[in-house]
């Protein structure tokens, strides 16, 4: 099985049925990930500032013959563990320890890959009161302006800034059967529709789908699913998500780091016109 370019995709486009199967409970989640990707992997908590959030996982660790840091967001597949993990929606403390993984890897030089999957960061009262509007603006800018390689993985949901934060990288992959928006469908319909049960109608209109955004050349590479596709049956995806990050990290390694940040910014300026 090998990544696809969807331009030869000649099967209609379903994208309530692709966010339906990105919130999957059985869909690997990034703990899945971290544990069949990586070796030596070592975690590392909190924020030093106000504590830990599970939602977060950030750890150093080695893809091949590369020392990484990693940055995921998980949601849990038990109750308790949704319920730990705040179902996935970072705080501000996530969002800050991502910022002090990061500021790591740029010291030590290390490529940081994220896999991303949130249906958005929480909107709650007392995040922001934390400064969660704030944080996400401060992650941007340190991601935008990070001298060492990025890539980003949307595993599962790729929902709004919660997302986005983790998204600003040299190269995006989506999984098949994920997506990336503004926006939850949801959110949209209960905005434009008034009725968040138009969900599915506007997850149409949204183009959130790895098909969608990749004829938009938002995103570089998508990843084909097998059938049966859980964490349970993951190793194939996983394999290819391993070669095409061995890819990257090659080509980007080579990039002088003032070079590589300049063509960051070239890349999401060029967007605009889109």
């Amino acid at each position: 099985m090998s990544s696809i370019d969807v331009d030869i995709i000649n099967v209609p486009e379903k994208p309530w049925e692709r966010v339906r199967n990105a919130r999957k409970e059985n869909r690997p989640q990034a703990r899945d990930y971290i544990d069949k990707l990586f070796r030596c992997v070592f975690e590392t908590r909190g924020d030093r500032c106000y504590g830990d959030d599970p939602s977060i996982i950030t750890a150093i660790a080695r893809l091949e013959d590369w020392p990484v840091t990693v940055i995921g967001q998980q949601k849990g597949h038990t109750l308790e563990e949704r319920m730990l993990c705040n179902f996935g929606m970072p705080h501000p403390e996530g969002y800050r320890k991502s910022m002090r993984a990061l500021a790591q890897a740029e010291k030590f030089g290390r490529p940081v890959i994220c896999l991303v999957d949130t249906p958005g960061a929480f909107p709650g009262v007392e995040a922001e009161a934390r400064g969660q509007g704030l944080i996400i603006a401060q992650h941007l800018k340190v991601m935008a302006e990070l001298k060492t390689p990025v890539i980003s993985i949307i595993i599962g949901e790729g929902g709004s800034g919660g997302a986005l934060a983790l998204s600003l990288s040299d190269r995006l992959i989506m999984m098949e059967n994920s997506y990336f928006s503004v926006i939850s469908p949801e959110g949209c319909a209960s905005i434009l529709f008034k009725d968040s049960s138009l969900a599915q109608e506007a997850a149409e209109n949204l183009k959130l789908t790895a098909n969608n955004l990749k004829k938009f050349q938002i995103v570089d590479k998508v990843i084909k699913e097998p059938e049966g596709f859980d964490r349970f049956n993951m190793d194939e995806s996983v394999q290819e998500i391993r070669n095409e990050c061995v890819t990257i990290l090659r080509q980007l390694t080579k990039i002088p780091v003032n070079r590589l940040v300049e063509k960051r910014h070239e890349k999401f300026l060029g967007m605009r016109g889109l």
